[in-house]
């Protein structure tokens, strides 16, 4: 498995519905990024300057949002995966 380094995150993106509301099935070109993940793994936390490790704002299993444009987008063991510093992450879904 993948173990992120400092304050990054692993994340996998959640897929938004192939089709809208009213039934039209949308094109692989019409579609945005998706904005919504799920938390893989966790970072140690980033090193600070009085040696202690920052503190991470989520936790393996966290849905969360993200920057449209944020991480490295990378394939392991033939599955999309997202590595995203902490301060990428928007907002925890509750």
């Amino acid at each position: 498995m993948l173990k992120p380094l400092s304050n990054r995150v692993i994340l996998k993106r959640i897929e938004p519905e192939e089709k809208t509301k009213s039934g039209i099935i949308l094109s692989a070109s019409s579609k945005e990024k998706p904005q919504m993940a799920v938390v893989i793994r966790v970072g140690p936390g980033k090193l600070m300057d009085d040696g202690k490790l920052s503190n991470m704002d989520v936790q393996e299993g966290n849905k969360v949002i993200i920057d449209k444009y944020a991480g490295n987008e990378i394939t392991y063991n033939d599955e999309e995966f997202l590595i995203v510093e902490n301060d990428d992450i928007l907002a925890i879904v509750e």
